[in-house]
């Protein structure tokens, strides 16, 4: 025991070592962190707003923009303009239920784009920018179906609400320049008069940060 005891001083002496140690509990942090996390997978036009507006949500950890729900794999960004693929333009929220959960996610999602316009988002027209949610699980299926109803009875939008909601399938993510798109290209013509008019909106309401 002494002579473990030892040893362990002695690698904490050094400050090597001692780096080692951080990075080890930061990893060991991070994987709790992952392990407690939860997904939603949401379509509500393009993803470049979807994005935007989760990432000023508190208990949001990460957002990545990608593709859902289409007949081929891994589709490009050309294929998925073409509106023949199937696919929707999606977000890949990872949130902290602890902090914010999943009806609260959903609460979000209605105010955030139109669910009553079919395969369209303002100027946006195609399959590919359909209203979708693609739930994980049997819970998730339930907790949509009901939000849909209630936001339907809500009176928000004045028409009905045409929102698909089915079974994650055939995702991929996006490509790279599409990630944090708003936050590295906010004078990009689309962020400027279309997704910052949209998060003032949203921020004015108190429905994001």
């Amino acid at each position: 025991m002494v002579a473990v005891a030892g040893t362990c001083q002695t690698f904490m002496s050094n400050p090597k070592n001692k780096g080692f140690l951080l990075l080890t509990s930061f990893l060991l942090i991070k994987a709790d962190i992952m392990a407690q996390s939860e997904v939603a997978t949401l379509g509500g036009g393009c993803f470049w707003c979807v994005e935007a507006v989760y990432q000023r949500v508190d208990g949001i950890i990460s957002v990545k923009p990608g593709y859902a729900g289409g007949h081929i794999d891994k589709p490009t960004y050309k294929q998925i303009c073409t509106g023949t693929t199937g696919h929707a333009e999606v977000a890949r929220i990872e949130f902290d239920p602890t902090v914010v959960n999943y009806e609260q996610i959903l609460n979000v999602f209605w105010q955030a784009h139109d669910p009553t316009t079919l395969n369209r988002q303002g100027n946006d027209v195609g399959t590919q920018y359909r209203s979708v949610i693609f739930y994980h699980n049997d819970d998730q299926k339930t907790l949509a179906e009901r939000s849909k109803i209630d936001a339907d009875k809500s009176g928000y939008w004045p028409n009905s609400i045409v929102t698909e909601i089915t079974l994650i399938n055939n995702y991929s993510d996006a490509e790279d320049y599409h990630h944090n798109y708003y936050n590295d290209n906010p004078n990009q013509p689309y962020c400027l008069f279309v997704i910052k008019p949209k998060l003032d909106k949203l921020e004015k309401s108190g429905v994001i940060e």
